[in-house]
């Protein structure tokens, strides 16, 4: 890691102020710029180095450097803009940040870290425990951020019901070698302003038999499919709601493969009613050539999750 502290140090040394901001002195501006840019250092390490030992040394340091940071007042309207292997997202109304990430363990473990920042001048912050592993039927569980599905989220659509405000949330499950998991999770906060995650807002009716009116709600949806394809999941703005790719299972190529779930071009959804997301089990009629797709999640690109040249947006203070 030798070579690590002397990076770090040259980034301190060289470190350029920000614009002023009213709501930072200069010398924290100074002292936030180390920080993000060290975050971005151990980041990197985290997802792209070949060493166990190495990976979760950084991560250590990463969630060591990011409670210092954000344990400067203000810090939630700094947008750590430069950071590429972290992704951090907020809700339409700006009252928290979601801070997740992933750590490679083995062929068949990832695990995930996060923390939920909410917006407030001190730091009000829930460190995210991922138990995913431990979870036999995570579709129908209520969850805490000590007891939290992990994922890393890439985006955030805010509803209205008649029981408060719901954040529906969209995240990337790497799972196993051969398997992926999309998530589709919901967060709220309870009357204490404590994270819950999962709530009974994903209906659909049992489809082994459409003439029988028996629902099934799920707390959260789980789009379980094979590392070969890509399937996507998300928030469509132009049809005002969730499509994501409809699977088929079909012979994997290679022998001793087994059965593979993979998009056959066609696409299912949720519909947002005022109080739930109701199922649609066909979401065109006509042929489209792609879904409405997120932006690709830690892939190959060098300026990292949010597509070349672009940065997060920070939102407005409210």
């Amino acid at each position: 890691m030798k070579y690590l502290f002397l990076l770090l140090f040259a980034i301190g040394a060289t470190t350029t102020s920000y614009s002023q901001d009213s709501l930072f002195s200069d010398q924290e501006l100074k002292q936030l710029k180390i920080y993000e840019d060290t975050i971005q250092v151990l980041s990197y390490h985290v997802l792209r180095d070949r060493k166990d030992e190495e990976r979760y040394y950084s991560c250590q340091e990463l969630i060591k450097t990011f409670v210092k940071a954000l344990k400067i007042n203000n810090s939630f309207y700094y947008a750590f803009d430069s950071v590429r292997h972290v992704s951090i997202q907020y809700p339409d109304d700006s009252t928290f940040r979601l801070i997740t990430w992933q750590l490679y363990v083995g062929p068949n473990e990832y695990k995930y870290y996060g923390s939920i920042q909410m917006r407030s001048e001190k730091l009000v912050l829930f460190p995210l425990s991922d138990r995913s592993s431990m979870m036999f039927l995570p579709q129908k569980e209520t969850l805490t951020a000590q007891n939290w599905y992990g994922a890393l989220y890439y985006n955030i659509k805010q509803v209205s019901t008649s029981e408060g405000t719901y954040y529906t949330l969209f995240g990337l499950d790497m799972y196993k070698l051969m398997s992926r998991r999309k998530v589709i999770d919901v967060l709220h906060f309870d009357k204490e302003g404590k994270p819950q995650f999962g709530a009974p807002l994903f209906v659909q009716k049992d489809l082994r038999d459409p003439n029988i009116p028996k629902e099934i709600i799920k707390n959260r949806v789980i789009i379980e499919y094979s590392a070969e394809g890509a399937v996507s999941c998300n928030f469509s703005d132009d049809y005002g709601m969730i499509i994501y790719d409809n699977l088929i299972r079909i012979p994997g190529g290679m022998k001793g493969q087994g059965m593979l779930s993979v998009s056959d071009g066609s696409y299912r959804g949720y519909k947002f009613d005022g109080n739930h997301w109701l199922y649609k089990s066909k979401v065109f009629n006509d042929f489209q050539e792609e879904a409405p797709r997120e932006q690709p999640i830690l892939d190959n690109r060098k300026d990292g999750l949010f597509g070349p040249g672009k940065k997060r947006k920070n939102k407005k203070r409210k």
